[in-house]
This record gives C-alpha cells, structure tokens and sequence, in this order.
C-alpha cells in the first residue's frame, strides 16, 4: 500500500500530527550488485513514464470536473454542504457559549439561570454531534457513489480504446489507475474539501466572534495569516513534486507486480527468480526513497503550521493578561476565557489543514492520471455515417496495404491479395512474418497506414466495428477464457444459447466426449485465464465458441498450435465443417492444417512472396515447398 504522511479521516478534528520521519539516505537504492541506478532508469522508461508533468498540483479545472460526477447526487450534496456549514458554525458559538456562562451566570452565583444555560448548552451540543454524524454519512456515501461511477467511466472507456493503445500501456500501470488512483481521488472528495471546509468555516466563525469581543486582541491573532500564506507558498512546491513523484513509482511497482505474476512460469523455468526480486527490490527502495522525501517535507511542514499556532497562543497570553490586569477598561476575566476558546479553535484548524493540503496534492495527482485517461481518444473511431449492410457475403480484399505499429518499424510493405467468399485462405510464414498483423487489419482491430482493406467491396474505414464483429469469429493463438463455468466460455459470443446448443457445438468439432471427461463437465469452473484447464482444453472451448457464433469471415490463429496430434486429427473433420460456406483465414506453422485451404499465402518480411493453390506451389519448389519440406523434416 502506498505510504502517505497522515491516513485519511472523515473526521472534522482531522489526524493527529505525526513526529517528523528521519533522514533517508541522500543516495539511490543498491541491490546486492544485482541492479544499478541505469538498469531502473530503464525500467521506469519502459513502465511508461510519460506523465503529464506540466499540470499544477492544484488545479481548479480538475476540481470542477470532478465534482461534476456528483451531479447525480444533488439532493444529497445540498444536505451536505447544510451540514458543513452548520459544523463549521456550531463549535464556535459552543466555545462563545461556554465564556458567556462564564461571564453570565457564574459571574453572578444565580444557580438557576446556570442550570437554563448548562441545558441549552447540552441540547445545542447534541444537535452538534447529530449534524456531525450526517456530515460523514453523506461525504462517506458519495464518495462511495463518486468513485464507482468513475471507476466504471474508466472501465467503459477503455472498452472503447482501440488495440494500440493497449499494446502501448502495460497492464500493471491500467490497474493502478483503477485501483491507487481511483481510490487517492475517492479521499480528495470524500474527505479532504468537507473536512476543509468545516476547518475554513471554524475559523471563519471565531475571527468573527473574536473581533467582537476584543478587536486588539483580534488583531494579535491576524498576524499569523502573513507566516500560514508564506510556508504554504514554500512547501507546496515541494510536497507537489514529492506526491508526483511518488505515484509514479507505485505505478513502476504494480505494473512489475502484474508482469512478474503473469510470466512466473518463465521467471522459475530460467531460475530468474534472484534477478526479478533484484529488480522489484529496487523499485521498493525507490519508492520508499520518494516516501521518506514526501514525509520528511510534510513533517517539516506541519510542526512548523503548529509552533507558529502555539507562539501567537503565548502572546495571546501576555497582551490579554495585560488587558485583565489594567486598571482603567479591565477586561472581565470570563471574556479572556472566552477569547482563549475562541483562539484555540481558531488556531487548531492550522494542522488539520496541512495535512487536508498533503492528501489534496495526492487526490490531484491520481485525479490527473485518472481524467488522462478519460481524455485519452482512440486511435481511430468509426465515422458518424457508418454503414452496417443487411448481408455480410463474405469477399475480403486487402489492396497495397501498408501498416506500422511504431513510425519507424514498418510490419507490412504493400500486402494485396483477394479472399472469394467461402474460400479457406491460408497464411503462412516465419515468426515476425506479418501474419497476425493481417488478420488483425481483417478484424479492424488497427486500421491500414496506406491502403485498404475492403468486405464486399466496401472499405471498412466506412463499415460499423460493432457491426462486423459480429460477422466475425476468431480463435486466437493465446487463447483467453473468462472466469466462470466452461458452459458460459463457449456462450459468451451468444449468451442465450442453450446447453442443447452448446452440446451441438462440441458434438460437432467431435470432443464433446473430451469436454464431458471434465470433473463437472460443461460446469467445471474456469480458472484465471483458464487456468483449470489444459492448453487443448482451452484451446477446444475456443473452437466451440468460434463455431457457434455461427460468423461468416473465420480466423484461425495458430488453432491448433496446443492440440496433441490425435486430437487435431479428430477435429480437422469438425474444421472443415466449421469452415464451409465460410470465408476463413488459417494462420499457421503447422502445414498439416492447410489441407482445405483453397490458396495459401507465403509472407516474410511484411510481404507476400508467394501465393497459389498448395498443390501447384509445391510443384514449383518455391519458399511454399520449402517449407513443407522443413516440416516434413521435423
């Protein structure tokens, strides 16, 4: 969890000042030798460290915007700014009431009057406590209410996000902003403006009282408004960029976190386990680094807020009891107590607005990484007007396309070729070859450079995404499964199918008696990504999934890649028929699957080298033959 100089607190008082930290060492982490200060630049370049650095701190803009997602909740805002304001107001005149039965019936030794002000001042204490419940009632359950709608705005936006994007932004740093962010922002507003503001409003409440009871001594208290306008100006500079600074590296931390859990099995299989704890090492040091500067400067800061508060109550002490002890226009001593109340609450706010400063840098700094990426548009989007024909025949052309995912790294170098409807088009080739990006572009999950790539002759720059992926069945090479049953896997592409029809499915691709084989069968529990379960498994589920989105363009990605020998000899039956009528696109290593194509494509280097019918192409002893004779080697 992410350190920070106080912890949050709904409560008005605020959090009690925390001693100050000592001294970190001045020099970056060391690791055993395992990891330098070069090796975590580098880290944290290929984390992404591309925030918006320029944005203040504090920004208004940001403020309103937020609050903005309160707007659903107006009638339960309106009753929480009453009660704020009344909180702010109420300890005031608590304090102005406690000086005045000092001054009144005290004073006077008149018992029953006495009695009148201690029940007033009893039942206005309890309304007291009741406003306070229903100020953190309300802040608690809309920031509550904040922070879901945003949390679910991000989730919804990032559905909309093309694939660039996420190959562009490791997953780790996604789920800190829907995580550390989103919950530094739900602090911001649950807490720090309400509790602010109370504070604010106390203070308001006493200067007021305090002027009129005693405008010199109120002028004793003003002097320390220049010293709280100077310090806050100094350290709020360097509280900025420690904050900033230290969630970036929580960010480094759980994208690392994420990446190394995922890849665990390639972590222990090479026995990285030493270098990899190296590295988050590292990484943990350097956020503690960036902890102990944001602690050491907030502990500086809020002793500072305090002695100046204690200081003006000693002078206060020393002109009012100068006041008292005057011979001429002596001022009655249950006024000096009463002012004393009065400057106490109105110098205890300075501390608990520090640390409201401290956890507002924090709440604007995930504010500004959240609303990045809200603000973030796709790489493209589909135009107003786009069409959704009623038939989708299923002729694909793709003419001279061009495609790169950075400038500077072209994949595919003038790719053109035409798929017939129904027609079964296999693409082969070498690893890094272009093949995935080709059927990514078929997808419309990138969009072509130069070029275009064309269904029915119509460019899908111009066709519906949601329309055409509809159209669409793809069995991906890493094929993912959702959490839940196997049964809700292979519907999610048609969710009221039935188990008649998933039945169908498997009976259909021949592994029904597989799937069936299963503990619980069609009700077995999926794992994360699909972890209850065998890459064939997996890989079947897919199939069936595939197959009963009935689609009319199909993409196989390495299909078969995970399945044992015996096994893709059952299914090529089911294949062929879950291709026929379809037009369908085999990307594959494995030459044996290519059977049915009707035209196989050769790519190396984002080409096309050869293409033709796989009979004659291996007649002509081309890069085709070639590999088939790899093939049959291996």
């Amino acid at each position: 969890m992410k350190k920070r100089p106080s912890q949050p607190s709904t409560s008005d008082s605020g959090p009690a000042p925390a001693d100050s930290p000592q001294a970190a060492p001045a020099s970056g982490p060391k690791v055993a030798g395992i990891v330098d200060q070069d090796v975590l630049h580098r880290l944290r370049i290929q984390r992404g460290e591309e925030e918006e650095r320029s944005q203040a701190p504090l920004s208004f803009a940001l403020i309103r915007r937020l609050f903005g997602f309160t707007r659903p909740y107006r009638g339960k805002m309106i009753g929480l700014f009453i009660t704020v304001g009344a909180r702010g107001i109420q300890l005031p005149v608590l304090a102005w009431a406690a000086g005045a039965t000092i001054n009144g019936p005290i004073a006077r030794g008149d018992l029953r009057e006495l009695a009148w002000w201690v029940a007033g001042f009893i039942a206005f204490a309890v309304f007291t406590e009741w406003t306070f419940r229903y100020r953190i009632k309300w802040a608690l359950e809309i920031g509550e209410a904040v922070i879901h709608d945003l949390r679910a705005a991000m989730f919804r936006h990032w559905l909309g996000l093309t694939m660039g994007y996420f190959n562009r932004h490791p997953v780790g740093r996604l789920i800190s902003r829907l995580t550390g962010d989103a919950e530094n922002v739900r602090v911001g507003v649950q807490n720090v403006l309400f509790v602010s503001l109370v504070q604010i409003g106390q203070m308001a409440g006493c200067a007021v009282l305090m002027a009129i009871e005693d405008w010199r001594l109120f002028l004793v208290v003003l002097g320390i408004a220049p010293v709280i306008w100077g310090l806050n100006r100094y350290f709020r500079a360097r509280l900025s960029a420690a904050y900033r600074s230290q969630s970036d590296s929580f960010s480094r931390i759980t994208a690392t976190m994420a990446e190394s859990v995922s890849g665990i099995r390639v972590t222990q299989s090479f026995s990285r386990e030493r270098v990899n704890a190296g590295l988050f090492r590292a990484l943990v040091e350097d956020h503690a680094r960036y902890n102990y500067v944001a602690a050491r400067t907030s502990g500086t800061f809020l002793p500072l807020l305090e002695l100046n508060g204690q200081l003006f109550m000693a002078l206060l002490v020393v002109i009012g009891g100068a006041h008292v002890l005057q011979p001429e226009e002596a001022m009655p001593l249950g006024s000096m107590i009463q002012f004393f109340f009065l400057a106490g609450l109105f110098f205890s706010p300075i501390t608990v607005l520090g640390n409201m400063f401290n956890e507002a840098l924090t709440a604007m700094a995930g504010a500004e990484r959240v609303f990045s990426v809200l603000d973030t548009t796709p790489d493209w989007t589909d135009a107003p007007d786009a069409e959704s024909p009623a038939r989708l025949e299923g002729r694909v052309e793709l003419r001279d396309v061009r495609f790169s995912y950075q400038a500077d790294r072209p994949v595919l170098h003038g790719v053109s070729f035409t798929a017939e409807p129904g027609q079964c088009i296999a693409i082969v080739g070498a690893t890094g070859s272009g093949k995935s990006t080709v059927a990514g572009l078929i997808a419309k999950f990138y969009l072509p450079e130069t070029g275009a790539v064309l269904l029915d002759g119509v460019d899908t720059r111009r066709l519906s995404s949601a329309w055409l992926h509809q159209h669409l069945g793809i069995v991906p090479q890493q094929n993912h499964l959702f959490g839940g049953t196997i049964f809700d896997n292979i519907r999610v592409v048609r969710p009221h199918a039935t188990r008649d029809e998933v039945r169908e499915a498997l009976r259909r691709l021949d592994c029904l008696d597989t799937i069936e084989s299963i503990p619980r069968g069609l009700d077995a529990e999926v794992g994360e990504r699909g972890s209850g379960l065998s890459l064939g498994q997996r890989q079947l589920v897919c199939f069936a999934r595939a197959l009963i989105a009935d689609p009319r363009i199909l993409i196989l990605d390495e299909a078969t890649s995970a399945i044992d020998p015996l096994t893709e000899a059952r299914t090529q039956k089911a294949m062929h028929a879950l291709m026929a009528g379809r037009t369908s696109f085999v990307l594959a290593h494995r030459l044996s699957t290519l059977r049915h194509a009707h035209r196989v494509l050769v790519m190396a280097h984002g080409q096309i080298v050869e293409q033709g019918a796989p009979e004659e192409l291996l007649q002509s002893g081309g890069a085709f033959a070639e590999l088939w004779r790899h093939a049959a080697g291996s």
